[in-house]
């Protein structure tokens, strides 16, 4: 019998065409509309199941899941799975290895340069007919050369962040609680400040951090209020970990320069959201992640990881707090 692994109903004919053409030998993917009598009877025989963090899996997911070795997620972020009831039926969650870290890590800078250059204001007045009729004195658009990057969370992303920013010769500083050696540091051109001190002397902040209960609101009205006037907030990791409310006064009253986000608290957000009568904020739905790129990358290491615990290893990126 071959190795079953589940999986939700919603990846897309295209996306699943990948992942059948690197399934390897020995495994069936099978899927089903969450939650439906037909996933629930496909997952009691299931060995490995293959999300994105839609669902949030429960005791009863377990309970239901009675040959269940692994839970892999495509997604970066975990922050939607029940640990405890992972924990308490003794099954690893694994995120997906950094396998989306190079499109976040891009994307990040497309939304600095962005802030930077008024990207979506001089779009608006070359469509509008204004060509140069945009006063570009007022405007004040900026350069990423010279200016200090101060990177929040140094894990996968944050890394390729760095390594990309010193193309564009700027400065980078990081804080994260997992500090890198001398030597690290070194080879990647940055060094260690403490968060407070990012914050002051940071002119883009850029956040690379995990949701848990040590980052929900890490940035807030305190944390705004140390930023320089002329800086630039950088969210691509989870929209909770920015105090939204606290932002909105920041950009209004001009705290600080501008933000670019990619993740919002609620997702979608409403359509009055308060953030969206700004002009000094840039937006995308969340997007940073999902390149057509990735889609390889994630099934791989999926499949990667079924496959080790399969034959007894340990799978690679189980998530901190199930280590």
């Amino acid at each position: 019998m071959p190795h079953r692994i589940l999986t939700p109903t919603g990846n897309g004919a295209e996306t699943l065409a990948i992942a059948h053409d690197l399934i390897p030998d020995g495994y069936e993917l099978v899927e089903a509309p969450h939650g439906r009598p037909e996933f629930w009877a496909l997952l009691k025989d299931a060995e490995f199941y293959i999300g994105a963090g839609q669902y949030k899996h429960g005791p009863e997911f377990y309970a239901q899941a009675p040959q269940l070795k692994l839970v892999q997620t495509l997604s970066a972020g975990y922050n939607t799975y029940d640990l405890e009831a992972a924990r308490s039926a003794g099954v690893p969650i694994c995120n997906n290895g950094g396998a989306n870290a190079t499109a976040v890590a891009e994307h990040a800078l497309m939304l600095m340069l962005a802030v930077s250059r008024k990207l979506t204001w001089v779009h608006d007045g070359v469509v509008s007919g204004r060509w140069r009729g945009n006063d570009f004195a007022a405007a004040k658009l900026y350069e990423l050369e010279d200016k200090t990057l101060g990177i929040v969370g140094l894990g996968n992303i944050g890394k390729k962040v760095a390594r990309r920013a010193k193309a564009f010769d700027m400065r980078v500083i990081y804080y994260d609680i997992n500090r890198l050696t001398a030597d690290q540091e070194d080879a990647l051109g940055i060094r260690f400040a403490l968060f407070p001190e990012l914050l002051k002397v940071s002119d883009v902040v850029s956040l690379h951090v995990p949701l848990d209960m040590s980052t929900h609101n890490l940035i807030g009205e305190r944390e705004l209020s140390l930023m320089k006037k002329t800086a630039i907030l950088i969210n691509t990791c989870r929209g909770p970990v920015v105090d939204e409310v606290a932002l909105y006064k920041a950009l209004r009253d001009e705290t600080i320069m501008a933000a670019g986000l990619d993740v919002m608290v609620e997702e979608p957000p409403k359509p009055d959201h308060e953030l969206f009568t700004l002009k000094n904020a840039i937006f995308s739905p969340h997007s940073a992640g999902p390149t057509w790129d990735n889609h390889p990358k994630r099934w791989r290491n999926a499949f990667d990881n079924c496959e080790r615990v399969a034959r007894g290893s340990k799978p690679f990126w189980i998530v901190p707090e199930l280590r």
